[in-house]
């Protein structure tokens, strides 16, 4: 089959939902807060003048994400440190993004359901980090969820066994 033909034959992408797009948008204002340590309405500023792609993002749920997680970042990375295998320093910069944002969601957004936030969290270490970032963040939260959401992470996994 010619390279064409495989093209032809493979289904279109699933468009990213507006959910999506806000979460990508926070991570990279997280991911330049992190290294700039400019203000939050700058980046702000800076994301929605860089890219158009930042009118089809759902605004509320990436304003609660980014401002949030920045606002909450010393007792988002207090609650994070405990399922690090590492320091925090030497997580990388769009790892770190990825984590804060996540566990924003976890902790204060319990309306999403946490593998849901798990799963976004891994689609954008996949698609932002290293080879094996992914994992790492998939790890983390995954614990995070455990500890902060018991209830609901124990529900889920009993239904799971049957």
């Amino acid at each position: 089959m010619s390279e064409h033909e495989q093209q032809a034959n493979t289904p279109p992408a699933k468009p990213k939902s507006a959910r999506r797009r806000a979460r990508e948008f926070a991570v990279q204002g997280l991911y330049q807060w992190n290294l700039t340590g400019d203000t939050v309405n700058n980046i702000e500023k800076f994301l929605r003048e860089s890219s158009p792609q930042f009118a089809k993002a759902d605004e509320a749920l990436f304003r609660a994400v980014m401002y949030g997680a920045i606002k909450e970042s010393a007792d988002l990375i207090r609650l994070i440190t405990p399922h690090v295998d590492r320091p925090l320093e030497e997580v990388s910069p769009v790892e770190a993004a990825v984590l804060l944002a996540g566990a924003f969601e976890i902790v204060h957004m319990p309306e999403t359901p946490y593998p849901v936030i798990i799963n976004e969290a891994i689609e954008l270490a996949k698609t932002f980090g290293g080879s094996d970032g992914h994992r790492f963040v998939n790890g983390v939260l995954d614990k995070l969820a455990a500890a902060v959401r018991a209830d609901e992470v124990e529900a889920i996994r009993a239904k799971r066994r049957g």
